[in-house]
């Protein structure tokens, strides 16, 4: 049976109804605050953010990061900006302009009321971040400086270099840092959820295992705070830090919590190509460089002369051509099928013809080596180190690669989801991008869930749970802790001849190639016939060395790769369902003459959320209809 939906959006006008929200709902006084615990898995900038601005308002809170330190979160790798609707370039923007890019960005596949509240608080992010002394890039006057990102005809986007989200991260962890220290928070780094625990229906505790002595353990809380980051690692090669995973949002999943968009992944145009067939991970060149870069591949096809031995009038600048009014800001997904169309053509450049030309020399000659060095200079610096190539005499190549995930656990307005007490922030819920994110609002949401929605509405929650604190002495820990050292227990004792970075990588080749930039019926349905036999050899034929009871990062990569291998259809499932083509989301079987995605507004205009129903059953697709009342629908176009 299908479950209602409730989004909890509130009534009336959309620019009031953050405003509206926040004088109506209820409130934890200050003496009562301090009775609440409240449990944050995941210290990236969603999860720093949120810990110390509970903390500061008087929670206890405990933060959980398998990381050694909440540096390390993959938080710091968001090397472009962070979008704010300050108007400061005096260009026409505005909180309503950012929202409607937001929407027609995410291809009309978000809930308006959660976009147009991220543009609101846009704005109060970037006062925050500055008060801490964020080192944000400045004009020549001291003002704030801004540039322009995909999917925008505004410079919307501050910046710190090439650095901006370990710079943000920075702010956030000194913050959270500053709580640890007078005992608001309680740190526990090199430490991995395993399991979310459920009492009487809500989330009250989680089971984690030290990831130094392998002990396992349990914690209980008032509620349950994930901010755990995407699953673009199911594609094994991805921009992702190596230990980003889906085991916290997709253990929530088999616990009751609905799981929105899976299908829903993002590949970034601007990736450092493929180097070899046993490369671990990708290197993302940031979408900023395509402020001043051009792209371009040969006209002719199989030209493989040196880039600069190649006239103008020989090169194709396709993203110029395909959509003059946007150019090189074409958003990620248009950017990105544009690349993988010009390669299977024949056109592409370096290595296997899997790449196109990143060229700086226009800009260089405009602007000058050093204005380009100081605005990009630790990228070029990467791309160097990486390739051996000098960027600013010859281009970068660069090609598509999965970076973020617009899918995630299902939320409401509050940010819970349909498991009471379990609320997401951040990557980990199905998010406020829709279909596709535009540059700059991956660090936009995370310190607006983070920062200020999470501090107000979390209350709503506290409020119903005084005097109904429950311990870890209650039966539902010990047998969720059970199930954890039985799994644990299971993956020791297969004895095989595979590693689990093998299984990892053939899964991940099998969805990027059938599930990646372009899916078909024919290809989802190839892809959903050979997980489960794959999944069948894991459990048969995995190879692990060491033990529990101690530091063994090949079990705890097992571990991420099961449910990997079990996401992954589900996935696969999402996007077979979804018979349209809409951001990301490009099914070939739904594409005009001109090879753009053709929506299903009429069956399709909705958020898919999946329900677990049990190993040996097909999970339940549950929708929540969107409903557009101050934009309209239209078909997306960059023309």
């Amino acid at each position: 049976m299908n479950t209602q939906l409730d989004s909890k959006v509130p009534s009336g006008a959309l620019e009031q109804k953050w405003t509206k929200h926040r004088a109506e709902s209820k409130l934890v006084n200050p003496n009562n605050k301090r009775k609440f615990d409240i449990i944050v898995v995941g210290s990236g900038l969603a999860g720093a953010s949120a810990s110390a601005s509970l903390a500061e308002m008087g929670y206890q809170v405990k933060c959980f990061c398998f990381q050694d330190s909440p540096r390390r979160a993959h938080s710091i790798a968001a090397q472009g900006g962070i979008n704010a609707a300050k108007n400061y370039q005096n260009d026409g923007d505005s909180v309503y302009r950012l929202f409607y890019d937001t929407v027609k960005g995410g291809d009309f596949r978000s809930r308006e009321a959660n976009v147009h509240r991220l543009a609101e608080v846009s704005a109060n992010i970037i006062d925050q971040c500055v008060a801490q002394g964020v080192p944000f890039a400045r004009e020549y006057g001291g003002l704030l400086a801004n540039r322009s990102f995909g999917g925008a005809q505004v410079s919307r986007t501050f910046y710190a270099r090439g650095q901006t989200g370990q710079q943000l991260l920075l702010g956030a962890y000194q913050a959270l840092a500053h709580q640890i220290a007078i005992g608001g928070v309680k740190m526990f780094p090199r430490t991995e959820l395993l399991d979310i625990v459920i009492v009487d229906g809500h989330a009250k505790g989680i089971v984690v295992r030290d990831l130094l002595s392998g002990e396992i353990t349990s914690h209980a809380g008032d509620t349950v705070v994930l901010a755990t980051g995407g699953y673009g690692n199911v594609f094994y090669l991805s921009t992702n830090a190596r230990g980003c995973n889906v085991s916290a949002t997709y253990r929530a999943y088999k616990r009751g919590a609905f799981f929105a968009n899976p299908c829903y992944t993002q590949i970034h145009p601007t990736c450092i190509p493929v180097g070899g067939s046993y490369q671990s991970k990708l290197t993302l060149m940031s979408e900023s460089l395509r402020n001043d870069g051009r792209v371009w591949v040969p006209k002719n096809k199989g030209d493989n002369r040196p880039p600069n031995k190649i006239p103008n009038s020989e090169r194709d600048y396709y993203l110029e051509r395909k959509y003059p009014s946007f150019g090189n800001l074409a958003p990620r997904d248009i950017a990105s099928r544009s690349a993988k169309e010009v390669c299977d053509e024949g056109k592409g450049v370096g290595p296997g013809g899997l790449g196109v030309y990143l060229d700086f020399a226009e800009a260089i000659g405009r602007l000058g080596e050093k204005t380009i060095q100081e605005r990009y200079g630790n990228l070029f610096d990467i791309y160097h180190n990486i390739t051996g190539e000098d960027a600013y005499h010859v281009p970068m190549r660069i090609y598509p690669a999965v970076h973020y995930t617009m899918g995630g656990l299902w939320v409401d307005y509050n940010l819970m989801s349909n498991v009471p007490g379990l609320h997401v922030l951040g990557e980990a819920n199905f998010s406020d991008h829709g279909a596709n994110r535009l540059g700059a609002s991956a660090l936009m949401q995370g310190l607006a869930d983070g920062y200020f929605v999470i501090p107000s509405t979390i209350a709503i929650y506290l409020a119903t749970q005084l005097g109904k604190k429950v311990s870890v002495d209650r039966p539902e820990f010990k047998a969720t802790e059970n199930e954890v050292r039985e799994r644990v227990r299971r993956l020791l004792s297969i004895k095989g001849k595979r590693t689990a970075t093998s299984f990892h990588r053939e899964l991940g080749l099998l969805l990027w190639e059938k599930c990646g930039m372009a899916r078909s019926r024919e290809s989802l349905q190839e892809a959903l016939q050979k997980i489960p036999s794959l999944r069948e050899e894991f459990w048969q034929n995995l190879n692990l060395q060491g033990g529990d009871m101690e530091l063994n990062q090949s079990l705890e990569q097992a571990g991420r790769v099961a449910d990997f291998l079990e996401f992954g259809e589900l996935m696969c499932s999402d996007a077979l369902e979804r018979e349209e083509s809409c951001g990301a989301h490009f099914r070939v079987e739904y594409q005009t003459k001109d090879g753009e995605a053709v929506r299903n507004d009429t069956d399709f205009c909705h958020v898919a959320a999946w329900q677990y129903t049990g190993e040996d059953s097909k999970p339940v697709r549950n929708v929540e209809p969107l409903v557009f009342e101050n934009v309209k629908l239209a078909t997306r176009s960059y023309k």
